[in-house]
């Protein structure tokens, strides 16, 4: 496989994009907020390298194993990313961070659980089963993906987020990706001519995400709006208050003072009512 200049220029300036982003966590000390996604970036600039190195030197055989081996690996490594900037946003809220985590723990082994049906019950000799597991994975977590980005679309102002703070620039990176990912399996699937095409778009779709990731982390971070701000309790902090007394996160510091208050109130009243009848 030889690519051309035209694919060989998209490739340094991903490559070059990538490069930029590991510099940017680490001058930025960003890298311990984001751990998964400095080890994301890593993967996906090794990734690049093996592919292009495995084309020139194995045969297609060869290729085609390492191909579908980096697909699967590199499918778990967004979903980690988009998982982790999805837990930052909600880091305030300790309550709904416990509650999200368990929602995507199941949800990791549902797909998990899923992608090994598909395999077992797929007809055909076995690299087809592998091939449909890691499809099905992929388009999952890509769907995954889209919903909660939407999610953050509809309800970005009430939750009282800034689209600048960079767990959501990560999440709107990613997402987007994302969303171009299945409609390029669709068009791929269904208009076999336009696959030269959407190779392109999709290294051009990488440069901009990437990019913009590489922008974002670079800014500095926009302050965090606060529930005491909004004239209207954030549904955030909402949702927090009633998982915390559901057995999610610490217990709310106003929830504490009412018990502190309330207890106190009840050893008086008792008090009283005991003096009342020692008196009579």
């Amino acid at each position: 496989m030889f690519m051309s200049l035209t694919q060989w220029i998209l490739f340094c300036t991903l490559a070059i994009i990538l490069l930029l982003i590991l510099g940017v966590l680490h001058v930025r000390k960003s890298r311990s907020s984001f751990p998964v996604l400095f080890q994301f970036i890593i993967f996906t600039a090794l990734t690049m390298l093996v592919t292009v190195v495995s084309s020139f030197f194995t045969n297609c055989t060869g290729y085609y194993y390492i191909w579908w081996s980096l697909t699967a690996l590199y499918t778990i490594m967004v979903f980690g990313a988009f998982h982790e900037a999805f837990l930052h946003i909600l880091k305030p809220f300790s309550a709904v961070t416990d509650m999200g985590k368990m929602l995507f723990r199941w949800a990791t082994i549902f797909l998990l659980f899923t992608a090994l049906l598909t395999a077992l019950t797929t007809a055909g000799p076995g690299n087809n089963r592998i091939i449909a597991a890691i499809q099905l994975l992929e388009r999952s977590c890509d769907l995954m993906q889209c919903g909660l980005l939407l999610l953050l679309v509809f309800f970005q102002t009430r939750m009282g987020l800034s689209w600048r703070s960079r767990g959501m620039s990560i999440v709107l990176g990613l997402g987007t990706y994302s969303a171009f990912d299945m409609t390029a399996s669709y068009v791929v699937e269904h208009f076999r001519g336009l696959t030269t095409q959407i190779n392109y778009a999709n290294q051009i779709i990488s440069i901009v995400v990437f990019g913009f990731i590489a922008v974002v982390m670079w800014l500095p971070e926009p302050a965090r709006r606060r529930a005491q701000d909004s004239p209207k309790l954030l549904i955030l902090q909402r949702w927090n208050d009633v998982l915390s007394g559901h057995g999610f996160g610490p217990v709310p510091a106003h929830a504490m003072s009412f018990a502190d208050s309330f207890i106190p109130g009840v050893e008086q009243t008792v008090e009283r009512i005991l003096a009342g009848k020692i008196t009579q």
